[in-house]
């Protein structure tokens, strides 16, 4: 049985992805009309609770591997079932938040609620790219202290902000720019490319307690900290960037 509570901690993870893929699925586009006739199209605030429920899965996600570190019961079923479930809670989910702002952002244009699909299938490249990026990982032994390839979660969190972003953010600069389906192609692009290229990334685990292997762990934070007070949810972005590129400094 100590064997399987890393596992439900797993099934966790897929059950609030699950639970994330229908809160966006529901949301779907609300029309109205304002007072000269024109088309009011937008999405419901609902979709945020999709953000939530992928918060949600990334903490059991931590959580897994650590019971099963904690337990001395790390198994190759546990590896696998992890993968499966952060393809669905960090991938498929992700990538239909980004499906239904791309809907939104066409609905901006004049017959853009009859926009061709062909417009809004680059949204699941993103699940594409992180199954292969799993893939990857789950056959390579060389990652254990580090990645190749921003890891899907990281990818999953920063954008399932997006839909806070846009319902808390009192800058119209911001709303336009999630508005844009230039916007959205830029992030399925540079999300996609992060997760399959082979660019040398920290991992969230600490080899030892020194200042100098801390330093970009602690700058993370401050980062994170500091732009949440500046600027709300855009401190999910700010602090992706840092992470980022503080990876690429320490390679």
């Amino acid at each position: 049985m100590k064997k399987q509570i890393p596992n439900l901690f797993t099934l966790a993870n897929l059950f609030f992805g699950c639970m994330a893929i229908v809160s966006i699925m529901q949301s779907g586009l609300s029309v109205s009309y304002d007072a000269n006739g024109e088309n009011l199209v937008e999405i419901p605030e609902r979709i945020y609770m999709a953000s939530i429920f992928i918060a949600i899965a990334a903490i059991v996600d931590f959580f897994d591997g650590f019971v099963a570190r904690l337990l001395k019961v790390p198994s190759e079923l546990g590896k696998q079932l992890d993968s499966l479930a952060d393809v669905v809670s960090f991938g498929v989910a992700p990538g239909l938040i980004i499906y239904q702002f791309l809907r939104l952002s066409f609905s901006q244009l004049e017959g853009g609620l009859e926009i061709s699909s062909l417009f809004l299938l680059p949204a699941f490249i993103v699940p594409c790219a992180g199954a292969y990026r799993l893939a990857r990982f789950n056959i390579d032994t060389e990652q254990s202290f580090g990645f190749k390839g921003v890891p899907i979660p990281a990818i999953g969190i920063w954008i399932a902000s997006f839909p806070l972003v846009y319902w808390f953010s009192k800058d119209t600069w911001v709303i336009h720019l999630l508005r844009s389906y230039w916007f959205w192609y830029a992030v399925i692009i540079s999300a996609s490319y992060l997760m399959v290229s082979t660019l040398p990334m920290m991992a969230l685990k600490f080899k030892q307690f020194s200042l100098k292997a801390l330093l970009p762990f602690i700058f993370i934070a401050i980062v994170a900290i500091f732009s949440a007070f500046l600027f709300g949810w855009l401190a999910v972005t700010l602090s992706f960037i840092a992470y980022t590129i503080l990876s690429l400094y320490y390679k």
